[in-house]
């Protein structure tokens, strides 16, 4: 039996300037998401929670707060771009394009834009890219610039992070997990 790695994500060597990544994975944000971020990050701003004082807006409704939209899309982002990073160095030119609303479905992409080796961290480089972020209907909902560490591949950091099992896995293993299940 081989032993298949999952995705490891990409390495500072993986990353072509000029690639576009369209994130997998969308999002469709609830009114308890909205909420409960909001309250959590402490911003007291009514238009994202209270439903009578943004009927009073030009939105009619309470807005997903924006922060919620940046962290979804930066999280969207993290399977093609920053798995294997190690901290970012800034965000730049945060737009929020277009409102976005409990019931929203967002996707984000991204591009690209340099990356250069690290002069202080032989084991790392730097990369930096352009993420937008559109809702269901093709809509550019946010946009910004992010700058961001990543490891090589092979970095001395990223070895023997996975702990090992004592005896590991073996066929045997997986074929009694499996039994009867009716899959």
């Amino acid at each position: 039996m081989t032993v298949r790695p999952g995705w490891q994500g990409r390495f500072f060597e993986d990353f072509e300037i000029g690639d576009v990544y369209q994130h997998p994975l969308g999002r469709t944000i609830s009114e308890a998401d909205n909420t409960w971020f909001t309250l959590l990050t402490m911003n007291t701003n009514q238009m994202h929670f209270n439903e009578a004082y943004a009927a009073r807006s030009e939105f009619g409704r309470p807005l997903v707060v924006s922060t919620l939209t940046v962290a979804i899309a930066v999280g969207q982002s993290v399977t093609d771009l920053t798995q294997n990073a190690f901290a970012n160095l800034g965000w730049n030119d945060i737009r929020m394009t277009a409102p976005v609303f409990a019931g929203d479905t967002l996707w984000s992409e991204s591009v690209v834009r340099s990356k250069r080796e690290s002069s202080s961290r032989p084991h790392a480089g730097i990369v930096s890219v352009a993420t937008r972020t559109v809702n269901q209907d093709g809509v550019q909902v946010c946009s910004f610039e992010r700058t961001f560490y990543v490891y090589r591949r092979g970095a001395a950091p990223l070895a023997g992070v996975r702990p090992q099992t004592e005896d590991g896995w073996t066929a045997s293993h997986h074929r009694g997990a499996d039994a009867g299940d009716g899959a």
